[in-house]
């Protein structure tokens, strides 16, 4: 061991957890940190303000398991992460935000940016721990992947002083955290066995975080052994290949109304990895509170989670993987009674995201998703935020694979550039399309220039009605007439793109949009496409007057 600063130890202690690039505003707080990336293995993405960095980081989590880092300075610095950081609390998203603090004698004088930072985030994160001696900086590193990744996936936010970074220690950095895997018992298992035997109308739904491609596989295979209806919670479509004959649809905003009919009149529901939240619950209206009117299985990697909203008859602490590994080993009767029903409740969602209805305006957002639905492989990754433009994404295009949606179920406006762009960087070989509304995409819009810098070759749609969609909505239906602090004056996005070194387009008309979108596709760098939609066609089959 040689001596060197806290700030080196601690870029080698993110080298030993196999972190590949950190998401960033430099900060004078954390220079000893910046330092320590000069010529590390570790690349740095430098971002343009913070909240963006966090959801960089945050999306970065959701599409690894391990958590996205991300490091800001002190006071505006770290309020404006809050942002990100609560995408990865309400999302379940390991994520480790690295704070830049005052230097440790200057606590308490309201010295210049100082926040206590345990009251700040005590309420939105997972742990949040100042580290005060540079020698215990691998051992609270260890701890905060640990907390990060067990039960139910977080945020963990360490603050690290100014002047414990710069001081000098003789120490090595932990080794590389893996966490335990916890698994159903033999005796929950055949109790699990049998209430699904005795079934006639099972259901399941899935959703949450801890999931991997092998255990998705593992999903359909225990899906197809029982022929089980499966939906998706909300904004985790990607957990179930859509075109399975298993697949029921979406459990989220804008539910199939059979869909929704199916699961109030299942006999026995499952939910796999999720907590059944507000939005795929319909308003915590879709089964009753506390004791629901069937029976109720529920597997959460999160022993907390279990028992918090519904009293289930089974509760099981695993995680998705822990949990089907045992499954699978479970046999099914050779005659299943709810087979028809699976098969119909699959036939049920093709008829409801097959064919998206007519639209006001000449460029609609329905010809948008049914065309990336005819033409993007099935590795594609979509990302988006917050709006009702999301809604034809959710309804009509059909996701495949593990990892190809990265959105926020915290609802996040502006979350789906910043997660394009580490989408992207970290599968550069994939395509990466964003999908964003006008005003959604002016919550981040200046980190165009963050993709540009760092060669992330997304491609963003932004659909313009010119208003707060979503909020107008509500407005119109509550307040009819009443416009208010809805509008928007919008820039004409395409030359602002190019502005930043991207390629842009402007598509007024749905014929249009298939050309505009191959140019896109070859132009080499990041591009924008400007659908500019009328601001009547506020969802799927209803218009702002209705």
């Amino acid at each position: 061991m040689t001596a060197q600063t806290g700030g080196e130890l601690l870029v080698e202690c993110l080298v030993e957890q196999g972190v590949k690039r950190v998401f960033c505003v430099p900060g004078e707080s954390y220079l000893a940190v910046l330092d320590g990336l000069h010529g590390s293995a570790v690349q740095t993405v430098v971002a343009r303000q913070e909240g963006g960095a966090a959801m960089m980081a945050e999306a970065d989590g959701k599409l690894t398991g391990r958590p996205g880092v991300c490091f800001v300075t002190r006071g505006p610095g770290a309020t404006n992460a809050s942002a990100g950081v609560h995408v990865a609390q309400q999302d379940s998203t390991p994520m480790i935000l690295f704070v830049g603090q005052i230097s440790r004698g200057w606590t308490g004088r309201d010295a210049f940016q100082e926040v206590d930072y345990r009251l700040m985030f005590g309420g939105m994160a997972k742990l949040v721990e100042q580290i005060e001696d540079p020698a215990r900086i691998p051992e609270i590193i260890n701890r905060a992947w640990h907390v990060a990744m067990s039960g139910r996936p977080g945020p963990v936010i360490l603050v690290l002083p100014e002047d414990m970074l710069r001081e000098q220690v003789n120490v090595n950095p932990a080794r590389r955290v893996e966490v335990s895997e916890p698994s159903p018992s033999a005796a929950q298992m055949e109790w699990f066995k049998t209430l699904l035997s005795q079934s006639a109308k099972p259901f399941v739904i899935v959703g949450g975080s801890r999931w991997n491609p092998e255990t998705v596989r593992a999903l359909r295979v225990m899906a197809e052994k029982w022929m089980l209806p499966v939906g998706c919670s909300f904004r985790r479509q990607h957990l179930f290949d859509h075109n399975h004959f298993c697949y029921a649809g979406d459990v989220g905003l804008g539910i199939n109304p059979e869909l929704r009919q199916r699961i109030e009149e299942s006999d026995l529901l499952i939910l796999l990895g999720g907590r059944l939240s507000e939005n795929p619950a319909q308003g915590f209206d879709l089964i009753k509170i506390p004791n629901p009117d069937k029976m109720l299985i529920h597997i959460h990697p999160g022993a907390e989670e279990l028992g918090r909203i519904y009293a289930p008859n089974l509760a099981i602490n695993a995680t998705p993987g822990g949990f089907l590994s045992r499954a699978l080993e479970i046999d099914a009767p050779e005659i299943l009674s709810w087979t028809r029903e699976t098969e119909i409740a699959h036939e049920s969602y093709l008829a409801w995201s097959e064919t998206p209805p007519e639209a006001p305006g000449d460029a609609t957002m329905g010809a948008v998703i049914t065309h990336l639905r005819d033409v993007l492989r099935q590795d594609a990754i979509l990302t988006n935020g917050a709006g009702n433009y999301a809604g034809w994404l959710h309804r009509f295009y059909r996701f495949h694979r593990y990892g190809t949606q990265v959105a926020p179920t915290s609802g996040s406006m502006g979350y789906g550039l910043p997660a394009a762009i580490a989408a992207k960087l970290r599968y550069p070989d994939r395509e990466v399309i964003c999908l964003a509304g006008d005003g959604c995409l002016q919550m981040t819009i200046q980190e165009m220039g963050t993709a540009a810098q760092e060669g992330a070759n997304v491609i963003v749609i932004v659909s313009d009605n010119g208003m707060y969609g979503t909020i107008r909505m509500h407005q119109e239906r509550e307040y009819p007439g009443r416009v208010s602090g809805t509008w928007l004056q919008n820039p004409s996005f395409a030359p602002l793109a190019e502005a930043y070194g991207f390629h842009g387009e402007i598509v007024t008309d749905d014929l249009e949009f298939p050309a505009a979108f191959e140019r896109s596709r070859s132009a080499g760098r990041p591009a924008l496409i400007h659908v500019v939609t009328s601001s009547s066609a506020i969802a799927p089959g209803k218009s702002l007057s209705e």
